[in-house]
């Protein structure tokens, strides 16, 4: 197994950021696999499919950078420049992360493809272009398969990482970092399994450690420089848009139909536009709904980057927990 040794500091300063361009590199590893194992991603990838093979299919150098660098299964590792470490923001933006790619030295790209080839390049990636062409390529990706939908994927991620902030300030950082699949959990002793890999332990004391969810479910480790570490890992969140929630009958004529819909709706956190995308309720009502239910205790909410997220409080799930026997209406 692959270990990092990391002492109190560091732990106590490890943070849950977004990345774009993580979450594009993911989507980038699934199409090129063309796996996906919810129906929620499988309705994504069939939308997204054709362009990608048509974009591929005009870009021999790109698709061969993608299943050497980022698929690589004869090494399992990544050229490391196609996955750099998260810049420190909790949410940069695409540009800016990718421009780290496009500006990586050619002889440094060649080498981490290598590496990840685990031998000599082949002709085709023989060039000093490869940062240009894998940056162009994955900028593509995001514009077509992630950008349109990323609202959506923000969200997600968003939820996932509030979830696992509240279990790491309740149960501590053995428990939030048990969940993180693939094969990441705490062993004590300041050793922290990143993988189930064979490869000797990494001393990143004095480091920054970033956390860094994605809707795919194939994660991965970066570095940079010693400095900063993280570990990529597949969020809890499902990308399959949910049905509307139905709303006990007894609630709706205690709230009001709309107040009672967007408080059941908060069983995971949720932003002010999910809730008006969901309810089909004008951005102005659910405001106003969220106001009275903060008010009451209801709800609360918790910032998250630079979205607010809103939440039932046990005092709502309470009330929503009593009507579950009695007969429903969708709102």
């Amino acid at each position: 197994m692959s270990v990092w040794l990391i002492d109190a500091d560091t732990l106590a300063s490890g943070r849950f950021v977004l990345s774009p361009l993580a979450e594009t590199l993911g989507c980038l590893r699934d199409l090129e696999t063309e796996q996906a194992d919810h129906p929620g991603r499988r309705a994504w990838m069939d939308a997204v499919l054709p362009a990608y093979r048509a974009h591929m299919s005009e870009n021999p150098v790109a698709r061969r950078i993608v299943r050497e660098g980022l698929i690589a299964l004869k090494t399992n590792w990544n050229a490391d420049f196609l996955t750099p470490a998260p810049m420190g923001a909790f949410e940069p933006s695409f540009e800016d992360e990718v421009a780290v790619i496009r500006a990586t030295p050619p002889a440094k790209a060649r080498a981490d493809l290598e590496v990840s080839v685990g031998g000599p390049l082949p002709e085709i990636l023989r060039r000093d272009d490869l940062p240009r062409i894998a940056a162009d390529a994955i900028t593509e990706v995001w514009r077509y398969a992630v950008e349109p939908f990323w609202p959506r994927r923000r969200r997600v991620l968003e939820a996932d990482i509030i979830a696992r902030t509240r279990q790491l300030s309740r149960d501590g950082w053995a428990a939030a970092l048990e969940g993180l699949r693939p094969g990441i959990r705490w062993l004590g002793d300041g050793r922290l399994q990143i993988n189930a890999a064979e490869y000797p332990p990494r001393d990143v004391s004095g480091a920054e450690l970033f956390l860094v969810p994605i809707t795919s479910p194939h994660g991965w480790v970066s570095w940079a420089d010693g400095v900063r570490y993280a570990k990529f890992y597949p969020c809890a969140g499902e990308l399959a848009a949910p049905d509307p929630a139905a709303v006990p009958r007894a609630l709706a004529r205690l709230l009001g139909e709309g107040r009672a819909a967007v408080l059941t709706l908060l069983d995971d956190p949720k932003s002010t536009t999910q809730l008006v995308a969901l309810t089909g309720l004008p951005l102005g009502s659910v405001g106003r709904h969220l106001k009275i239910l903060l008010e009451a205790r209801l709800a609360d909410r918790r910032r998250s980057g630079r979205s607010v997220l809103y939440y039932r409080t046990r005092a709502g799930d309470t009330l929503i927990h009593a009507q579950t026997a009695t007969p429903t209406v969708t709102p």
